[in-house]
């Protein structure tokens, strides 16, 4: 794909400019609860000085994951080696997570929390994370609510660009139709093996809010290997329900093209995609993603790819993929 991954383009209509890769860094936070792996501080710091070294300026975080600690570590380098001239930090605003409550003051509380980790004194892109999740999806999701105070936090200038991010399609569309966002944060539903975000994808589009897709690996099993990775969307899984992700395997290895190459470059290679966000926890996962954003691969290999059958269902509403 040549160079096209570090092209920059607009979020919205704001001037914030992002490149076709984000780099996701929940795993930084140390979730082995949600990835199966820890990751110390080092190697955390490490990685996020491998990104900050790359020709990506997009990074993604959030308040929660790992109870501030991606916040944190990403605020180490940040603090040692400078945030590079250019680079978007995007982050999230996020429920308290002992009780649930996302009111409006705990979105006050949550942005101050993060610019306090990251040592920045403003954020690139902020979303509202996860609501879906909150005590009350009215106080969350309410003009009185934390997302109505997304929108005053942008306005006093503590963020460029505002958002959403979060999991349920049914439930961020109306967001997209009734609220004026510049971007939203889709995972797990535009993917080689699920596409239950179609719709949604092609509303934001049309209401010019930039889609950002995350991960493009169905949650690591698509770049690691269903031998070597038996989890899909973050579950543990039967057999069965790896059958998909051996499919796209069998046509990728049949034709010589590392599966997370085509698993990456089939949403980068959608023009709707503004940016995919890829999970990295080590510095060898950013020297591969580029690898593997370059990687040369046919227009034959994508036919025999768009040949399969995928999923159009949301993963999170049927969970039918997951054990016991």
């Amino acid at each position: 794909m040549s160079d096209a991954p570090f092209e920059k383009f607009r979020l919205g209509r704001t001037d914030v400019e992002v490149t076709k890769i984000c780099f996701g860094t929940s795993g930084i936070g140390d979730m082995p609860d949600t990835y199966g792996y820890s990751v110390d501080s080092a190697r955390a710091e490490a990685t996020v000085a491998a990104i900050f070294a790359g020709p990506v300026n997009f990074l993604d975080t959030s308040r929660i994951y790992g109870f501030g600690r991606s916040e944190e570590r990403i605020g180490a380098v940040i603090r040692e080696r400078g945030l590079p001239a250019g680079f978007v930090i995007s982050t999230k605003l996020d429920r308290d997570p002992d009780t649930g409550v996302f009111d409006a003051s705990q979105a006050r509380r949550s942005i101050e929390q993060s610019l306090k980790a990251l040592g920045v004194d403003k954020i690139g892109l902020l979303n509202l994370h996860d609501p879906e999740h909150a005590r009350s999806w009215t106080e969350a999701a309410g003009r009185d609510g934390a997302l109505g105070e997304l929108f005053k936090i942008r306005d006093e200038g503590l963020a460029t660009a505002v958002g959403i991010a979060m999991g349920p399609v049914d439930k961020m569309i109306p967001l997209v139709q009734d609220w004026q966002l510049d971007a939203l944060i889709t995972h797990n539903r535009f993917t080689l093996a699920n596409r239950s975000a179609e719709a949604l994808i092609n509303i934001a589009v049309s209401r010019g809010t930039s889609v950002i897709n995350a991960a493009p690996y169905a949650g690591g099993v698509l770049a690691k290997g269903a031998s070597a990775f038996r989890r899909y969307v973050y579950q543990e899984v039967s057999e069965a329900a790896l059958d998909p992700i051996r499919r796209i395997e069998e046509v990728c290895v049949r034709n010589g093209v590392p599966p997370g190459a085509a698993a990456l470059q089939f949403s980068l290679r959608d023009k709707r995609i503004a940016s995919t966000v890829c999970g990295v926890s080590k510095p060898e996962r950013v020297a591969e993603t580029l690898e593997w954003a370059r990687f040369p691969i046919p227009e034959s290999v994508w036919e025999e790819l768009a040949a399969l059958p995928f999923a159009s269902d949301d993963p999170e509403a049927t969970r039918d993929y997951k054990m016991g």
